[in-house]
């Protein structure tokens, strides 16, 4: 019988994702024992083994094999990166990024992999290299409009109505209609994977959450109504609550996930309580993806000081919500 495959890219060759993927790997007896397929490139695999000092049994994919056994393969992508330059934004660095995680999208979409866990890349990089996406989410949401941003441990959990938009524009989309295909579209995704499990808190947008609309209009016009027409659906859905105790309510909740309107509303506390060994899950996909929720930490890329636990945590949650 074959094993179920996980698919991880190995994010930014100059920031620290090729060295938490490696040592996640190399600590196996914290990780599903499953097969594990990694895209990217056996330069940037031999170099960050070197410095690691791992000898971690890696071998070139063969795609005619399906795993019986707990394996590391890896499928070469190619791309015109030479020479590895850690620790800050580069073109080739961005290019090969792209490349490495464009392919994995393509090979989940073929059921090659069952969920893909993919390493932090550099925005900057992407943008040095010519491309128009800000990052996976982007990407992925030009593919699948549906796609869902949830940030997922076991202190907390949130979804975000927005992400990356500039805050001008995140406030410009919390409009009823909005809010009530994003409401209906989680209620329908989280189902899929866990049925009546969870129960959702949206937040308010102003102080207080509009204090009956002494302190802003848009709860009592936009998020209320939209809350109600989710309850009529069938989800179990409540708020709008005051944002800075919203987080608190469904702190150590594992069944609660609040819903934040814009980006910094849910990062500043999820990140606050689980940045070690939080995840970031992308969901509406016809496949897992999950990402560890830090970035490429340029300022210690390099110096063998990652912390290899959100990635070890992506990687078991992508195993999780895939079976």
């Amino acid at each position: 019988m074959s094993l179920p495959r996980i698919g991880i890219t190995l994010g930014d060759p100059g920031g620290i994702g090729p060295e938490t993927v490696l040592k996640a790997l190399s600590s196996r007896n914290s990780l599903p024992n499953i097969s594990y397929l990694l895209f990217g490139s056996s330069l940037v695999i031999e170099e960050e083994k070197r410095a690691l000092n791992l000898n971690t049994e890696i071998h070139s994919f063969d795609e005619t094999n399906d795993p019986q056994s707990p394996s590391i393969s890896l499928l070469e992508i190619n791309s015109s990166l030479k020479t590895i330059k850690k620790g800050s934004p580069s073109k080739e660095n961005g290019e090969a990024s792209f490349l490495f995680f464009q392919r994995a999208v393509e090979e989940a979409q073929k059921g090659t992999v069952q969920a893909l866990v993919t390493a932090p890349i550099s925005k900057h990089s992407w943008n040095l290299a010519g491309l128009k996406w800000s990052g996976h989410t982007d990407f992925l949401s030009q593919i699948y409009p549906q796609a869902i941003m949830i940030f997922w441990s076991e202190k907390l959990k949130v979804a975000l109505f927005s992400h990356h938009l500039p805050l001008k524009h995140a406030l410009e989309k919390i409009k009823k209609k909005n809010l009530q295909d994003f409401f209906i579209s989680l209620h329908t995704t989280i189902e899929n994977i866990k049925p009546g499990t969870f129960r959702f808190l949206v937040a308010g947008l102003n102080p207080h959450a509009g204090e009956e609309g002494l302190l802003g209009q848009e709860e009592e016009e936009e998020i209320i109504p939209a809350i109600a027409y989710a309850q009529k659906k069938g989800m179990r859905i409540d708020g709008p609550y005051p944002p800075d105790v919203v987080f608190r309510m469904a702190l150590n909740h594992p069944e609660k996930i609040v819903i934040a309107h814009y980006h910094d509303q849910g990062l500043i506390p999820f990140k606050l309580e689980s940045f070690e060994n939080g995840v970031n899950v992308t969901l509406g996909l016809p496949f897992i993806r999950t990402s560890p929720d830090h970035g490429t930490a340029f300022d210690i890329a390099g110096q063998g000081k990652a912390n290899p636990e959100s990635m070890i945590e992506a990687i078991k949650l992508a195993y999780e919500l895939s079976q």
